[in-house]
This record gives C-alpha cells, sequence and structure tokens, in this order.
C-alpha cells in the first residue's frame, strides 16, 4: 500500500515547472540562434572588409549598389538590388546569389574569402560598364532621333514649298488691272462710234 502512495506522489505534474523549463530550452535554443546569427554577420563583415577599397572605387554618381551587411536572418551582404551574398547552412561557405525574372541564380559557392571578393569585384565592374554601355546608347538613340526629326523638318519644308503657287508681285497686278480697263475703255468707245454712225446715217 505504502508503495501505491509512492508511485502517486511521483506521477504529481505542476504545469509552472514544465512551463519554466519549455521557457528555459527555447532561451537556450534562441541564445544559440543568435550567436549563430551574430557568427554570419560576423563573417560577412569581413567580407565587406575585404572589398571595402572595390566600393570606395565605385563612381559616385552610379547609385545602383548598396554594399551594406543587413540584419535578419540570415544576414545578407546586398551588392545591388538584386545581389547578395548569404552564408551557407554550414556557416563557412559564401554564397553570392542573385534575383533575376527567371528566379534566383547562384553565382558562386565557396568557402574561400578571396575567390567569392574577386567574383564581386569583377561582378561590379561588369555592372558599371553595362551602365555606361546603356548611358551611351541613350545618348545615341536620342541624336539619331533628333537628327531624323531635323530631317523630316526639311523635307516638310521642301514638299510646302514646292506645292505652294509662286507669290504674285502686286506691281504686276496693278499693271493687269490698267491695262484691262484701258481696253474695256477702248471697247466701249469704239460701240459708242458704231452706235452714232448708225443712228447718223439712218
Amino acid at each position: 500500500m505504502s508503495d501505491t502512495t509512492d508511485n502517486n506522489a511521483e506521477k504529481v505534474r505542476s504545469l509552472r515547472d514544465a512551463i519554466r523549463k519549455v521557457r528555459m530550452a527555447e532561451t537556450e535554443r534562441s541564445d544559440v540562434v543568435v550567436e549563430l546569427r551574430d557568427a554570419e554577420r560576423a563573417r560577412l563583415e569581413l567580407l565587406a572588409d575585404e572589398l571595402k577599397g572595390v566600393f570606395a572605387e565605385v563612381p559616385g554618381e552610379d547609385e545602383q549598389f548598396i554594399f551594406t551587411v543587413a540584419a535578419g536572418t540570415p544576414p545578407r551582404l546586398w551588392i545591388d538590388m538584386t545581389s547578395f551574398v548569404v552564408m551557407g547552412r554550414d556557416r563557412r561557405t559564401y554564397r553570392f546569389l542573385k534575383d533575376t525574372r527567371l528566379g534566383r541564380t547562384v553565382i558562386l559557392e565557396t568557402a574561400k574569402i578571396d575567390d567569392v571578393a574577386d567574383t564581386i569585384t569583377n561582378y561590379v565592374a561588369e555592372r558599371i560598364i553595362e551602365r555606361e554601355r546603356a548611358i551611351e546608347g541613350d545618348w545615341l538613340i536620342k541624336r539619331v532621333m533628333r537628327d531624323e526629326a531635323s530631317r523630316r523638318k526639311e523635307a516638310r519644308a521642301v514638299a510646302a514649298a514646292a506645292v505652294a503657287p509662286a507669290p504674285v508681285k502686286r506691281d504686276t497686278i496693278n499693271l493687269g488691272w490698267i491695262v484691262a480697263a484701258l481696253l474695256a475703255g477702248i471697247l466701249i468707245g469704239v460701240i459708242v462710234l458704231f452706235g452714232y454712225a448708225w443712228i447718223a446715217v439712218g
């Protein structure tokens, strides 16, 4: 009988104790997560330090690059609006990723900081050259359109000049009226003479 009583005493559960144990376990897990996140951030900051000279050489008017380590889960070293570096699951591998219209692309995955720094440097150089070409292309397109508009304007002016009648000088118009009035006067005079002669003879 005493054994049964002892077993029942051991089976008594305490919700307060259970809650405390769960909270302790969650705290330990969150501490581990924070430590891992801090370790990832530290590695990304090392990479950012490695690229500091490259970031400093980017032209000031080029605003396409971000170059910042953003906190989050996971932390990321943003290069531009679509490319960034995160740490792999082993917390030692750098993963250089780019978001595209077709999905996320892995540009490089390596544990060597020098390799990923070189790849990012080449990527930044390619993006700067692409931007310069785009600016030159826009300038060239605008110039071609401006020249084409000028040529069309000149062609319209030439066509309008060919279709329009030649302007008549005011002196020519006045001389024509004078000659017409003179001839009309002579004609009227001849008719009056014929009429007088007809009456006289008749």
